[in-house]
């Protein structure tokens, strides 16, 4: 997949994550739309998605749109994911992110050799791997949620590291890691990841990474996935 024709399939994904008519902005483009029922962001948030060179925003209603709109005009492509710029043009009741959005065609995929077992989602060894994670890894991560088989590490009986993903709009794969507190940083997240990502490439569809960390930017890195934008949700604090 050449570079222009996996940025149409994103763009793609993002114009239908955020139910608006219209194309993705690029050029330097910044289109600012109210979308009651955009899936960029939570209800009642503003969602900021920027690829490569073009960035869209929702706003929940007419007046957080319109305040949007007014701080937001002028700021460069950049700065509109990042926390400390968006908060500092705009009030902010609360922030989400901003998380890299990473994807992999492919002719880049660098798989791991790994023997790794399959277990379907809900499992009780995931449930145990997820209590001892905890519940900010665990959201960070999104195992909870996935529909796909989980492919998993084991240390004896105990499931260490697991990976799967959750289908998403137009054929996207949203791949989700987690690593047990304590056996973080061996490569067991490759791994595992490696192995999702394969079912994923065999179901004809393409992973999406989404990372807020740099070690998780780093195995996806590691991976062959290609960073192309971030994600920001904000909550705007409007007075009425």
């Amino acid at each position: 997949m050449t570079g222009d024709a996996l940025l149409t399939r994103v763009h793609g994904l993002w114009e239908r994550l955020a139910a608006v008519p219209g194309p993705f902005p690029t050029g330097g483009g910044v289109l600012i739309v109210h979308s009651p029922r955009s899936r960029l962001c939570p209800p009642g948030w503003a969602g900021i998605v920027r690829l490569e060179d073009g960035v869209l925003v929702t706003g929940p209603d007419e007046p957080s749109t319109g305040m949007l709109r007014r701080a937001l005009a002028g700021t460069p492509v950049d700065a509109l994911v990042r926390a400390d710029a968006v908060a500092a043009r705009l009030p902010v009741a609360d922030v989400l992110g901003p998380a890299v959005l990473a994807y992999l065609p492919t002719d880049r995929f660098r798989p791991v050799a790994a023997q790794v077992a399959a277990l379907p989602a809900g499992h009780d060894d995931i449930r145990a791997l997820i209590a001892a994670a905890g519940p900010e890894d665990t959201e960070e991560s999104g195992l909870a949620d996935v529909d796909s088989p989980v492919f998993v590490l084991r240390d004896g009986a105990d499931v260490v590291a697991a990976a799967g993903y959750t289908s998403w709009p137009e054929s996207t794969a949203h791949v989700c890691v987690l690593t047990a507190p304590g056996r973080r940083g061996r490569g067991l997240a490759r791994r595992t990841a490696s192995a999702a990502v394969g079912h994923a490439f065999d179901a004809g569809l393409l992973p999406q990474w989404r990372a807020r960390s740099k070690a998780s930017r780093r195995v996806a890195g590691a991976l062959g996935f290609r960073e192309m934008g971030a994600q920001l949700s904000v909550r705007p604090d409007v007075v009425r």
